[in-house]
């Protein structure tokens, strides 16, 4: 039997909620946690060792939010008097995820980066996100305790999502946007990265499965042994996740952004469809920079740092900030 695209993705998400209920089950908490101690100590061992790879950070802070408490790393870089990137990032992928980019980033602006509360990494979530708006909300109380009257948010995969949504519904000090392979946000991720995903999020699983997926998003290339591929699979294993599955935003919302935004999409990406998605950036946000990279995969950010910071500078360009 054969089932429409829409039909087959709600079937498709319908067994994903089905085994993170099972997964979950005899965890009452309602937050996103380590399973163990143990299982922390991995992770922050791995963690600490992908670490290495970034330039120092200028300063470390901890912020207190109505959701829990956020730690991010600020990097001094050029223009240190004009407003900085704030990175976000992908899923199971905190601050380290970043190394590749750094160091063009900062020839650009200073940089503050986030791990996302809810996922693994540094942060420490306290209260249960119930909404989209939920998770704009401590992003927002984050952004609004930085001494910069704004900045301009960079996100990738579920980071690119966590950028519009805190766009849609918390704009204030958001000068720009930069999208890089953002999930959930033009459209639905495909059937077989949902499928393929159920495996990967269940840590007592062989490894070789997260690491597979992970190499299948990055278009077939080797993860192990490379310290940030480590730390994503010690998140997988280790971390509980409790966030809502996101929706995609309001297109009239999207319509309605009066901030420069710059899409970055991948050709070859295995989790969306990079066609559909980039027609749909581009009858949403027609005076906006949409470009698609030919055969980049999900993790173009790594594989096309140079490329992206230049496409970057043009929209702080033309942001005039």
């Amino acid at each position: 039997m054969r089932f429409p695209g829409r039909t087959l993705v709600r079937f498709a998400l319908a067994v994903v909620v089905l085994a993170a209920a099972l997964w979950c089950l005899g965890d009452g908490s309602p937050v996103g946690h380590f399973a163990s101690a143990a299982d922390k100590a991995r992770f922050v061992a791995a963690y600490d060792r992908a670490m290495a790879a970034l330039p120092k950070p200028q300063q470390v802070r901890d912020i207190r939010t109505s959701y829990g408490v956020a730690r991010i790393y600020r990097f001094t870089g050029a223009h240190d008097d004009r407003p900085p990137l704030l990175l976000l990032p992908g899923r199971a992928a905190p601050t380290p995820m970043w190394a590749d980019n750094l160091p063009h980033f900062l020839a650009l602006r200073s940089v503050y980066t986030v791990d996302l509360l809810g996922e693994p990494g540094l942060s420490i979530q306290d209260r249960p996100f119930e909404t989209d708006a939920d998770q704009a909300a401590w992003l927002h109380e984050v952004i609004a305790q930085l001494p910069e009257p704004s900045v301009h948010v960079v996100g990738v995969s579920i980071g690119g999502w966590t950028a519009m949504n805190l766009a849609v519904h918390e704009p204030g000090k958001v000068a720009s946007l930069t999208l890089i392979e953002p999930v959930f946000v033009f459209t639905s991720m495909s059937v077989e990265a949902i499928l393929r995903s159920i495996p990967a999020s269940v840590s007592w699983l062989p490894r070789s499965m997260r690491d597979d997926f992970n190499s299948w998003t990055a278009g077939g290339a080797p993860v192990a042994h490379d310290p940030v591929a480590d730390m994503i699979e010690a998140g997988m294993a280790a971390y509980r996740l409790k966030v809502p599955v996101p929706s995609l935003p309001d297109p009239a919302k999207v319509g309605a952004l009066r901030l420069p935004v710059l899409v970055v999409l991948a050709g070859a990406s295995p989790m969306h469809d990079t066609t559909v998605a980039a027609a749909a950036a581009r009858r949403l946000l027609p005076q906006q920079t949409v470009r698609v990279y030919p055969g980049a995969s999900h993790a173009i950010n790594g594989e096309h740092p140079a490329e992206i910071a230049a496409d970057i500078a043009a929209l702080l360009a033309r942001s005039g900030t």
